[in-house]
């Protein structure tokens, strides 16, 4: 049985197997016809994702921004789980597995929702992937590659626990780091959309002390759209700043506009906001023994919410990535269950 972490996040979808790991931005858009294709890079098929799935074709990530006409993206959390979520996670789904795989191949898919919503949508998230699927990739050339699969279980986690089990597990999905296992650990994950707050005491997740606030770095990207929008006249979207905000510029109509120091000015806010949510949810959990920052804004945010922090502070592993860090942990959870399901087979009367 292979096993798959999938994390469809507001601004990336993340998904590993343990050996290879995809990234996309969470948009797209229907397929056009493009009537004449030249790329001199050598580019894999993760770069180029044309599926057809339900009847329907679709341009996702990079190559819907490039040449849908019309491009889905959003920032609300029902109209993810009804419109994005299959596509982006069977799309990745059927990438990692093998062509010589027989048709109709078992996967097991473990994933994670943000604690405000996971209570409210983990079922439908869960029925919107378990069953058969079919899925075929569209290579510029004009082949074809149609994969066919089951996904027999699907497992939900809140999103932060995915960083906590990769703090504690290995790749195995065994539990190495004992010391941690001991702890209470309060999580900081901040994510495109939303930040979430948890607390693992023992291995035991605290729902008093767990909450998902609407202050993801979407917010700060926000602000920098609308002062572009008044030096330039121009409206961008959100989801075209990710490479500008980290790199402080952006070339509109050959001009370029530095917004370095604004965008500083705004993350230092939102970290400010960020710890005082902390301090105000965890004021009674004053004896946390480590402090896990984690998400994909964790990178952008960490020097400004470092220093408002009291405590020990750890960064969540990632293999340079800290977008990666979730759903590397819902991996090992997988093998974790799969590991215990086997032990208790073995154990339990013929």
């Amino acid at each position: 049985m292979q096993i798959i972490g999938i994390d469809v996040g507001f601004g990336f979808t993340k998904a590993t197997d343990g050996n290879d790991t995809v990234v996309f931005k969470s948009i797209y858009g229907e397929a056009t016809e493009i009537q004449f294709w030249v790329d001199f890079q050598n580019r894999n098929l993760t770069e180029y994702f044309h599926v057809t799935m339900d009847g329907k074709s679709y341009f996702v990530g990079d190559l819907a921004e490039q040449q849908s006409d019309v491009v889905s993206f959003t920032l609300d959390q029902d109209r993810m789980i009804a419109d994005f979520v299959r596509l982006f996670a069977l799309t990745v789904a059927g990438l990692f597995l093998k062509n010589d795989q027989s048709s109709e191949a078992p996967l097991n898919v473990v994933s994670g929702l943000p604690v405000g919503f996971y209570k409210q949508y983990h079922d439908r998230f869960r029925d919107a992937l378990k069953g058969r699927h079919t899925i075929t990739y569209h290579s510029p050339d004009g082949n074809r590659m149609t994969k066919k699969f089951v996904i027999e279980n699907v497992q939900m986690l809140p999103q932060p626990m995915g960083s906590v089990l990769n703090l504690l597990m290995n790749e195995a999905g065994q539990i190495t780091d004992t010391e941690l296992a001991k702890q209470k650990i309060g999580v900081v994950d901040i994510g495109f959309r939303t930040t979430d707050y948890t607390i693992i005491d023992r291995l035991r997740y605290v729902e008093r002390s767990s909450r998902t606030m609407d202050s993801g770095i979407s917010r700060a990207y926000a602000v920098i759209a609308n002062k572009l929008r008044e030096n330039s006249g121009v409206n961008v979207e959100l989801y075209r700043l990710f490479d500008a905000v980290r790199k402080g510029t952006i070339k509109m109509r050959g001009q370029g506009f530095n917004f370095a120091k604004i965008r500083d000015q705004i993350y230092a806010q939102l970290a400010t906001t960020i710890a005082g949510d902390m301090d105000r949810l965890w004021a009674s959990d004053w004896d946390i023994d480590t402090i896990v920052l984690t998400g994909g804004g964790c990178q952008d945010m960490a020097a400004h919410l470092q220093p408002l922090i009291t405590g020990n502070i750890r960064t969540a592993p990632n293999k340079n990535d800290p977008r990666l860090s979730n759903v590397e942990g819902y991996l090992k959870y997988g093998r974790y269950v799969a590991a215990q399901k086997e032990r208790d087979q073995q154990d339990s009367p013929s």
